[in-house]
């Protein structure tokens, strides 16, 4: 935001300066919610609205039975937060990139698969986790922009559905990754003192590929850091002796995740500076996800650190069957579905959230409090402003 130059004092300097900020709070508060005509997002498997599904592995029931009333590729019993943020500007939900049947892409595309990482996974690793990197996912995306473009000028039947060329640069561009990179390490031969050692080279990356997005023209960049993968049952069945915090999570792998985010909320002020043109916001994710662990009643939530959708142990959770699966017990198999209620539970699977906690965390960011700039989504388009 540009002021004209004043090159002539009649009042005090300190009065000017009260004159400029409160001129400063009016523009702002004046100014119109951003009009996303689409939406991009990369990602993982908290934003895949059904790329894994349509391109490695389906997603089985009793996945999407609160909403949608059967499975649709998303990692929860319903709508996800990328969801809720469609919504909100009157879009209908993101399509996979990777689903070639009856996708419509003219208000925008999702190229988020469920076991991205931001790095290339190495050895044994890479074989757990989705090869859709976040490089591959702007490898993807920087091929969408051209080929939509050439589909759109030779008109007929599918030009329709390709996004228009100027709803490029006023998208919102979300981002939701981060989380199997740590994952990856925990699970590894690595310490926690490797790990963290790891993540500055980690969010190095994650800069370069939202930089090479703003260069191909994005500037409304919304981004997600990583939640608190200590409260997950996936992470305390498999790690019982790590040290608990006062609300049951496990306590050092919260901490590795407050170090990503740490360098990520320092790598994105560093790329407002860079990128002028950008509209970055940091989206603490892991604060508003926390909030559901330390005061779940306030949301009407019970069990929080328990699956709701799972089998066995402590948390309801299984290294030998996850949710959808079958397992064979005395003899007779049984089918792990959910649990009576998903709407009063946040964790859904062990690793992903409910609908219902899904939306309470949407909420929560979408009114700027948890976020840097404190702008609320619907202003996600307005650049920061600093005063020296």
């Amino acid at each position: 935001m540009e002021f004209p130059m004043i090159t002539k004092f009649h009042i005090p300097v300190v009065s000017s300066l009260v004159l400029l900020v409160l001129s400063v709070a009016t523009t702002v508060t004046a100014a119109e919610h951003c009009d996303f005509p689409a939406i991009f997002n990369l990602g993982a498997s908290n934003s895949d609205t059904g790329g894994l599904a349509a391109s490695l592995l389906a997603v089985p029931p009793p996945y999407g039975e609160t909403y949608f009333h059967t499975p649709v590729g998303r990692f929860s019993d319903g709508r996800i937060i990328l969801d809720f943020i469609a919504q909100s500007f009157g879009l209908p939900y993101i399509s996979p990139y990777l689903d070639s049947l009856g996708t419509n892409f003219s208000t925008g595309a999702n190229f988020a698969t469920a076991g991205s990482t931001i790095k290339p996974l190495q050895g044994q690793s890479q074989l757990k986790f989705s090869p859709f990197n976040l490089g591959i996912q702007f490898t993807q995306f920087k091929r969408f922009k051209t080929k939509t473009q050439l589909i759109r000028k030779q008109g007929g039947v599918f030009a329709t559905l390709m996004p228009k060329e100027e709803y490029f640069a006023r998208a919102l561009y979300t981002f939701d990754i981060g989380q199997n990179d740590l994952t990856a390490g925990f699970f590894s031969n690595m310490t926690l003192q490797q790990l963290n050692a790891s993540v500055p080279d980690i969010v190095s990356t994650f800069a370069s590929n939202i930089k090479n997005i703003y260069n191909l023209g994005a500037r409304s960049l919304w981004i997600h850091n990583t939640g608190p993968l200590g409260c997950l049952p996936q992470i305390m069945t498999n790690f019982l002796s790590a040290e608990r915090d006062a609300y049951g999570c496990a306590k050092p792998y919260n901490d590795v995740c407050q170090y990503f985010n740490q360098n990520l909320k320092e790598a994105l002020a560093q790329l407002r500076k860079e990128l002028p043109l950008a509209a970055i916001t940091y989206v603490d994710i892991f604060s508003a996800k926390y909030s559901l662990f330390s005061n779940p009643k306030k949301y009407g939530f019970e069990q929080p650190l328990v699956s709701c959708c799972g089998y066995g142990g402590k948390y309801n959770f299984s290294n030998s069957v996850g949710c959808g699966g079958t397992i064979k017990v005395n003899g007779t198999d049984i089918f792990v579905g959910s649990c009576p209620k998903p709407s009063v539970r946040v964790i859904w699977d062990g690793t992903h959230f409910t609908e219902a906690a899904n939306k309470v965390v949407f909420d929560l960011i979408s009114t700027g409090a948890f976020n840097i700039p404190r702008f609320p989504l619907k202003m996600a388009c307005q650049r920061s402003i600093k005063f020296f």
